[in-house]
């Protein structure tokens, strides 16, 4: 089987190339420098403090099973999860893989969606990072396994410098020693990025790997909620679910019910 995140990301470092020829580095960083105000809403402290902890997910199609919901609306159901008790939202920008955009992030402060956004995507350049910033999102997601721990660093580093929180991603063991990084949360993905199987028992395998301190998220395949109450036993705070919710006729609703099943 080919490696889907590999192949993921030399279509990424083609994208990001095209990005630069449109609005050139030193245009997109004018820019960024030009926008008031701070991003405020942390999405760590909103998630040491809540109860769910869900980090509910914006995603049209995925590489593996194709589209969810092609004609999805973020400003629909983004504020039904904001209504609906969602800790924070991750929005899906790449757009051959997964079906997102830009505008997405656009719209979704449009609709005056006030939760703490991921910007996620397959960041390899800080460029995107600053595409980041400029689309107000709150925290980007660094994925070990597209970085050498020089790049990651410089990235976090970066991305603090933008006032942007970091959600660092492992899938590994080996993967686990980033988290001395020191990014703003670990998130242990349960999908294997070069085969998308998904497998919860990663998150639980690799939890005592983690800094004590550390917020951690677990990734993907979350689908029982009594899956959740194990995993806030091991420490977790966070849990980044999409897939669940956008195969639904109404992903706000499927958030609610999910979050009363945890009382």
């Amino acid at each position: 089987m080919a490696d889907i995140l590999e192949e993921i990301v030399a279509n990424k470092r083609k994208e990001v190339e095209v990005f630069k020829q449109e609005l050139p580095f030193a245009l997109l960083e004018e820019r960024v420098n030009n926008i008031k105000g701070g991003l405020s809403i942390s999405m760590s402290a909103n998630l040491r403090s809540s109860g769910s902890g869900i980090i509910a997910e914006f995603k049209r199609k995925s590489p593996s099973k194709g589209w969810f919901s092609k004609e999805a609306s973020i400003k629909v159901i983004g504020k039904s999860y904001e209504e609906n008790g969602a800790t924070a939202m991750s929005v899906l920008t790449d757009t051959k893989y997964f079906g997102g955009s830009h505008q997405d992030l656009t719209d979704a402060r449009m609709a005056d969606i006030k939760l703490p956004i991921l910007y996620k995507n397959f960041i390899i350049d800080e460029y995107q990072l600053y595409q980041a910033r400029l689309y107000q999102a709150n925290t980007v997601l660094l994925i070990a396994a597209c970085l050498s721990k020089d790049e990651c660093r410089q990235l976090i580093a970066k991305a603090h410098g933008l006032g942007l929180e970091v959600l660092l991603e492992m899938h590994t063991e080996a993967e686990t020693e980033y988290a001395a990084l020191e990014p703003d949360m670990c998130g242990i993905n349960n999908r294997n990025l070069g085969t998308f199987v998904t497998d919860v028992n990663n998150s639980i395998r690799l939890a005592g790997l983690l800094p004590d301190n550390i917020v951690k998220v677990s990734e993907s395949g979350l689908s029982n909620p009594e899956t959740v109450k194990m995993l806030r036993g091991l420490g977790f705070r966070g849990f980044l679910m999409g897939e669940h919710f956008m195969t639904q006729p109404d992903p706000g609703a499927a958030l609610s019910q999910f979050i009363a099943k945890l009382q």
